[in-house]
């Protein structure tokens, strides 16, 4: 075995799944942080694309944090997001029928979404996971 232990106690290869890791789940939390402020600011409108980009990254790279602490991230985008997308179809109702509570609840969403981005996000850089 050609793996060198670090005074940590973790192998080189260990690291490097960290860091390869921590830069997906970094990249990951930017395209969310941009589509969640340019839901909250009206003047900004940034394509949902980036949103389905980010999320099927978490998708494709979730399996390779499993049993790490980093497992606890992509669950945490991977669930807001579905949990935002849900609720934004629950409400959308409101849009076809009244503006300003349409418009008040796709705000709240957002928000909570936005919310759920920066308190994730935090905590990666912190190398914390996040609770189930």
């Amino acid at each position: 075995m050609n793996e060198i232990i670090d005074t940590d106690g973790r192998s080189t290869v260990d690291a490097e799944r960290d860091g390869s890791l921590r830069t997906v789940g970094h990249i990951s939390y930017a395209l969310h942080a941009i589509v969640a402020v340019s839901a909250v600011v009206p003047t900004l409108q940034a394509s949902v694309l980036l949103l389905i980009a980010a999320f099927c990254l978490d998708l494709v790279k979730r399996g390779d944090a499993r049993g790490t602490w980093q497992e606890s991230h992509f669950r945490w985008r991977i669930h807001s997001v579905l949990w935002a997308g849900g609720l934004y179809v629950l409400t959308s109702w409101l849009w076809l029928l009244f503006f300003i509570p349409g418009w008040i609840a796709w705000t709240l969403i957002s928000l909570w979404f936005l919310y759920r981005v920066v308190r994730g996000w935090l905590a990666l850089s912190e190398r914390r996971p996040m609770p189930a």
